[in-house]
């Protein structure tokens, strides 16, 4: 069997496997293709694949002859046409917004998995890139608001005078919520923080931070690390609570997203427009609309000169590091699907190699995919 890695389009920065994970195939008899500075951007060589045992080809060899193949990103049409029918597609697509996508994809007979579906269980944890991915932007979150931000984040007491610590609100206490709360506690600010779920307190608190709490939420425990749809009634006393907080801080920092719908706007403009002149907010939840009604995905904007940020890809901008979490979460993954024999072996009575297969049989087959192409 072959597996092919694919150089990723621009401004993507990552890779799917690094050479460190190739040993581990080649110990399975397993061939590995890598397109041409696949890894450059991640610095990692052509050089390095292949003292690994990889074989450097072009893009059309890869796509031509690969079992599976690796993308981050969805294949162009044009690549499409030139992978085999039999072969299996495996990244990051997600199908719950390019539902039309995934449909066009099982028309054409393709085995496609998307690692965004993977079930959030703790068998899967070693897999989960949303995990991995969103660490690391938590963290390049709080940093990028250190560089961005007109003030100190420690509290410093000089000759010249007191300078207070940076107030540093943060909206979601998942994987990159808590990320930002550890580092913003680092670099010595003051940090609040806001979630649904009541039973991230004790996480919260265990790092130093304050928790706020408003009452009366609906259970998100079983939302996979997503927030979810609120009464209007919770809504009206979570913004209440969250204007009050947010007329007082520096920074803050928002994550909060509903899987296959908009992000919630926790932050209208009757709030942006008490803030604090000078202060920032950074927005990880850009890509599904942002957690402001003024974000704007991968831009600045300043209104009312309060700076907004919008970064679905902090994680690109830490691409070294970023593609080696991913590639192990890959690794894991393919260990589902390969056989002992280096063979492809889909167990779909497996409940992550079936929760996370979008297309297979000439068919959607996830049932949250297939009830949206329905619905359609």
């Amino acid at each position: 069997m072959t597996i092919g890695i694919l150089l990723e389009p621009i401004p993507e920065t990552r890779v799917s496997l690094i050479p460190e994970h190739i040993s581990v195939l080649k110990k399975q008899n397993i061939n590995v293709l890598a397109e041409s500075n696949c890894g450059a951007k991640a610095f990692a060589p052509d050089i390095l694949y292949s003292e690994q045992g990889a074989e450097i080809s072009s893009r059309e060899n890869v796509l031509k002859n690969s079992d599976i193949l690796l993308s981050i990103h969805p294949l162009t049409e044009d690549d499409l046409n030139k992978v085999k029918k039999s072969a299996v597609i495996l990244g990051v697509f997600n199908p719950l917004a390019n539902f039309e996508l995934i449909k066009k994809w099982a028309e054409c007979g393709f085995t496609t998995f998307s690692m965004d579906m993977l079930p959030r269980t703790t068998r899967a944890q070693s897999m989960d890139i949303l995990s991995s991915q969103a660490n690391i932007a938590g963290y390049k979150a709080v940093i990028l608001a250190a560089m961005q931000l007109p003030k100190y984040f420690p509290m410093f007491m000089t000759a010249a005078g007191s300078i207070a610590p940076a107030k540093v609100m943060i909206l979601g206490a998942g994987v990159a919520g808590l990320q930002a709360i550890a580092t913003a506690k680092r670099l010595g600010a003051v940090v609040e923080v806001f979630d649904t779920r009541p039973a991230v307190k004790e996480e919260v608190m265990s790092l130093g931070a304050k928790f706020i709490e408003v009452e009366g939420a609906l259970d998100a425990s079983k939302a996979g690390g997503y927030a979810v749809d609120q009464t209007e009634e919770y809504k009206q006393k979570q913004q209440a609570r969250i204007a009050e907080v947010a007329t007082k801080a520096d920074v803050i920092i928002t994550t909060a997203q509903i899987q296959g719908k908009k992000a919630p706007i926790l932050l209208p403009d009757s709030i942006l427009d008490n803030m604090k002149a000078g202060s920032l907010i950074i927005d990880l939840a850009s890509i599904t609309g942002g957690n402001t009604t003024r974000t704007k995905d991968r831009e600045t904007v300043v209104y009312k000169n309060v700076t907004i940020i919008g970064n679905s890809n902090l994680q690109g901008t830490m691409p070294s590091d970023a593609s080696k979490l991913y590639g192990k979460n890959i690794l894991n993954f393919l260990q589902l699907i390969i056989g002992k024999e280096g063979q492809l072996n889909l167990n779909f009575e497996d409940d992550l190699v079936k929760g996370t297969c979008i297309s297979n049989n000439g068919e959607v087959c996830n049932d949250r995919v297939k009830e949206l192409t329905v619905n359609k």
